[in-house]
């Protein structure tokens, strides 16, 4: 393949001053062979199995880093849900599973480890409940560990014993790690239609329908589409516009492709997917919030923003396939509060609710994502925002989530420090009435019907 010097300095510059990187290369290991009714046989089956597959990921990572100049930002495995493997094991809780994943992650220098999940969508076994039981002080005692939970789908619908069982747990998830800004809850995001080859944390577990062992790629570049737009000449229309988006997203995929084949190749797996996702960081310029503004919205939140993002998250997703056979995970924008520059400015200046980014998660990936509330939060508000999210992935056939943070003794305006690619959040705004007697009733909303879409 002929490549115009030309594009070697574009790409040089993306990656110089424009944030392009690879945000994710993740392992997927299958532990459906290290089930044991002893939970200690269980756990070093775990452990070995892990070590074996990852003990090379983070050295091929980097050397794959040098050979091609292209940052690697973030190595991470994610495993089959705990709550499936770990069903027939004679324990308590499943605390000692968490640790264990910790202890591998620490000993692979990987830099998180999801899949201490569970799928609920219709409904708990014994195994699932002891699961998302554990999930609190699991979170509190590891430093690597993921969790998630699918709560909705479309097929299934949403199971309202478990939204409502996660507003509790999400609040004692932050009140055991509330000295550390209730980081735990940064951790633990709840789905609907959660894809099994997702390459990001908190929600990345490995699907029962995956290989032995898969490599997925997950892609960033808010920074290079943002430059792109503010670089358009004269008055572009904003058909102008998603072509831009388009090529744009065109380069960025071909670069994720390449690098995940390599390291595929390398590690002696299948190379699973790449996510298209436009993941933002905390630094200023590489945020999504800052593509809408460039599209001619005076503030990220305004009127008009929901238009904005679903031409992004279209334009992204038709320059990704274009250069991808193998497109999967989440695929879209994310819009996190507390990673995005952008939105975390939005919020402060008045023109981005909760309200409003629950509309915008209609027409994007992920959902209400690391977004903080006041820490007095009772559980069915935080459980009632969960259903809202979850009834939007399960009418529109789409994966949603909540990723929220009740960080305990903050109020309105406070912000909410975690560090590094976690940022900070503004906590903001929820509604005051309450909705604990609908969240009382238990039980599960349907699914919806497949016809008569209007």
């Amino acid at each position: 393949m002929f490549i115009h010097p030309e594009e070697i300095l574009e790409t040089l510059k993306m990656v110089n001053n424009e944030h392009l990187d690879i945000r994710t290369v993740t392992m997927g290991i299958s532990l459906r062979g290290c089930c044991h009714p002893d939970m200690a046989t269980f756990n070093s089956n775990v452990y070995d199995r892990i070590l074996r597959c990852a003990e090379k990921l983070v050295r091929t990572t980097e050397e794959i880093q040098s050979l091609y100049g292209m940052p690697i930002i973030n190595r991470r495995i994610s495993v089959t849900p705990i709550a499936i493997v770990a069903e027939s094991c004679q324990a308590d809780d499943y605390c000692s599973v968490a640790e264990t994943l910790d202890r591998a992650a620490r000993e692979t220098g990987i830099d998180f480890i999801g899949g201490f999940s569970a799928l609920v969508q219709k409904g708990m076994t014994p195994g699932d409940l002891k699961l998302i039981e554990s999930i609190p002080r699991a979170l509190a005692i590891t430093e690597k560990v993921c969790s998630s939970v699918n709560l909705a789908s479309t097929k299934a619908g949403i199971n309202m014993d478990a939204v409502a069982l996660m507003g509790r747990i999400i609040r004692e998830t932050a009140r055991l790690t509330a000295d550390r800004g209730a980081i735990g809850c940064a951790k633990l995001v709840v789905f609907a239609n959660a894809p099994e080859d997702n390459p990001f944390m908190a929600g990345a577990f490995h699907g029962v329908g995956e290989p032995d062992c898969v490599i997925n790629v997950g892609v960033s570049g808010p920074g290079v589409v943002n430059a792109a737009v503010r670089g358009l000449q004269g008055s572009p229309t904003l058909g102008d516009i998603a072509e831009c988006i388009k090529k744009t997203a065109f380069k960025i995929t071909r670069m994720g492709e390449m690098v995940g084949r390599e390291v595929a190749r390398r590690l002696d797996a299948q190379f699973g997917v790449l996510d298209l996702s436009l993941a933002p960081t905390p630094a200023v310029g590489d945020s999504v919030a800052a593509i809408l503004e460039a599209m001619g919205l005076e503030s990220c939140g305004t009127h008009g923003t929901t238009a904005a993002l679903a031409l992004l998250n279209d334009a992204v997703k038709k320059g990704g396939s274009m250069a991808s056979s193998n497109v999967g995970g989440l695929s879209g924008a994310f819009i996190p509060v507390s990673e995005d520059e952008g939105m975390i400015r939005a919020v402060k200046r008045g023109s981005l609710s909760l309200d409003k980014l629950e509309a915008m998660t209609c027409v994007c990936s992920v959902g209400l994502d690391m977004v903080a509330v006041p820490g007095d939060t009772p559980a069915a508000t935080l459980s009632a925002i969960i259903a809202d999210e979850m009834a939007i992935g399960m009418i529109n056939k789409k994966t949603t989530a909540v990723r929220i943070i009740p960080a305990p003794g903050t109020v309105v305006g406070d912000v909410v420090e975690f560090g590094g690619l976690l940022g900070s959040a503004p906590v903001m705004a929820v509604h005051n009435f309450s909705a604990e007697t609908f969240i009382g009733r238990g039980g599960r909303i349907p699914a919806p019907i497949q016809a008569l879409t209007n």
